[in-house]
């Protein structure tokens, strides 16, 4: 089974094809500038990269480029995209409504959008990369992967801020975390490394990046996670403060008269 792996940015697409019964990456690359002027970056296994400056006004024209590379007649991983059994897409937010990853409905578009608010720079990318492989490839299952669904599993004291409970049922303020696919990824690489039964363990992982979080797991399911509400919580990031005293933030909108909206472009 053929599985085309999407990752959509605001301007950017990672993809990957792999072959999901040997675990074997048939192509990759990414597309950038996507909106600007636009490079696709595809490499096939066993080959050089290729590398094509082509303009990419949206998400729907690099996806476009995407499949034409894979289906090249001489450096296309597949003869034609019939090949191609499924694609999964990562989401960044799913709140509290998904707790595992599920099959791309309407509903589910809904829901997601729900939650645009808790990750404005990443969920309408997401959604926007599911549209443009619907309209291209409107037959094929689509798949959503969340980095939320991991953490799930954080008790109730842990996740539930220590402010007045009313936030948290009215507009859903807590802990949600991130990273969850490469924390869940990193756990059972470390188990199966060290021979162990991965509900022996106890584990700290560190996604370090430009986006970075820290995550405790205890037989195999998340515990603790540093980030929060929203991707911008936790340890310090290279464009993201991580936490922050509280007052930090009213304290700068008082001093530069800024709006809400102003204190968050900052």
């Amino acid at each position: 089974m053929n599985v085309l792996v999407i990752n959509c940015g605001s301007s950017s697409l990672k993809y990957q094809l792999i072959n999901s019964d040997s675990e074997e990456v048939l192509a990759k690359g990414l597309c950038e500038r996507i909106g600007i002027d636009g490079r696709l970056v595809y490499q096939k296994e066993g080959l050089d990269k290729e590398i094509t400056e082509a303009p990419m006004p949206t998400h729907k024209e690099a996806i476009q480029m995407v499949l034409d590379a894979l289906v090249n007649p001489k450096t296309g991983a597949v003869k034609s995209l019939a090949e191609i059994d499924a694609v999964g897409h990562r989401v960044v937010h799913g709140g509290e409504k998904f707790s595992d990853s599920v099959v791309i409905t309407e509903e589910v578009i809904a829901q997601v959008e729900e939650c645009n608010d808790l990750a404005p720079l990443h969920n309408p990318a997401n959604i926007i990369g599911i549209r443009a492989c619907q309209a291209l490839m409107p037959n094929v299952p689509m798949v959503g992967v969340f980095d939320t669904a991991f953490h799930q599993t954080i008790s109730k004291e842990r996740y539930i801020y220590p402010i007045p409970y009313e936030y948290y049922k009215k507009y859903g303020i807590s802990k949600y975390g991130a990273h969850g696919t490469s924390h869940e990824y990193v756990a059972y690489r470390v188990a199966e490394m060290m021979g162990k039964d991965i509900k022996d363990l106890k584990i700290v992982n560190c996604h370090l990046g430009q986006g970075a979080s820290v995550c405790a797991i205890q037989n195999g399911k998340s515990v603790e996670t540093s980030m929060g509400l929203t991707p911008l919580g936790g340890i310090p990031m290279g464009t993201r403060s991580g936490d922050l005293d509280p007052s930090v933030v009213t304290y700068i909108m008082k001093k530069e008269n800024l709006t809400p909206q102003e204190i968050e472009d900052i």
